[in-house]
């Protein structure tokens, strides 16, 4: 079972936090529970101290002479493994942040749905599991894999064309490819698509088709080994 620990020095969001966290556990069936949640620096590295702490998910900006970052600096020089996730409200700590091994920084008011992405990637990244949710930038943006259809590059831009609405930045295929499941392939010099969520694949006109009625068009170069792909799988719907 793995051990959080949390320290805010605002006990309403505590309290939530907490509350949010519980709830991500009981809905992903995650074998983890809350050891520890307090607003008071002292308690939280004499808790530390004595028990085996997985996570920790620290405020930067404490009400006490010391900050987040100087009591993760503590605790880092003797629990190597131990996973940081930084809060606040000020977003130019971030880079800061993350010179202590950070999983991750979440920028106040902290949403679930942020802090689910969160915690679904860290039990991933612990268990070795496949990766569900993919980072498409450096703000943080992380998308669920399932919900892409399709990705398109437009000039320096790539746009992911999910089920619910598009996210855009500025990267290439080479970068992002390696990020994807294998459930993602190349069918065009402008579109990687997720086998996964096409409904039809019309080899003649070359041509697939998704849910929402987008489509994408299939290269000559990418055809034969797309196309067979996705007989030997099965994936249409």
């Amino acid at each position: 079972m793995l051990n959080f620990v949390i320290c805010d020095d605002n006990l309403n969001i505590l309290d939530r936090f907490s509350k949010i966290l519980e709830s991500i556990f009981i809905q992903h069936n995650f074998d983890a529970q809350i050891g520890l949640k307090t607003s008071e620096v002292d308690e939280l590295l004499n808790y530390i101290d004595e028990n085996k702490t997985d996570v920790l998910i620290l405020d930067i900006n404490l009400k006490s002479n010391q900050s987040g970052l100087e009591i993760a600096s503590k605790v880092r020089e003797k629990h190597k493994d131990t996973y940081f996730i930084f809060t606040t409200a000020h977003l130019e700590y971030a880079m800061i942040a993350y010179k202590f091994k950070t999983f991750d920084y979440l920028a106040k008011p902290v949403t679930f749905d942020r802090l689910e992405e969160t915690i679904v990637r860290l039990f991933e990244d612990i268990n070795g599991s496949p990766k569900k949710y993919i980072k498409i930038d450096n703000k943080n943006t992380f998308i669920d894999a399932a919900e892409i259809l399709y990705i398109k590059r437009d000039g320096m831009k790539l746009i992911f064309h999910t089920k619910k609405r598009n996210y855009e930045t500025y990267s290439s295929f080479n970068k992002i490819q390696v990020c994807l499941p294998s459930y993602f392939m190349r069918i065009h010099k402008s579109f990687i698509v997720n086998i996964h969520n096409i409904v039809n694949l019309d080899s003649v006109s070359s041509i697939v088709d998704f849910d929402d009625s987008s489509t994408c068009d299939i290269g000559p170069k990418y055809k034969k080994d797309f196309i067979e792909e996705v007989k030997k799988h099965g994936h249409l719907k």
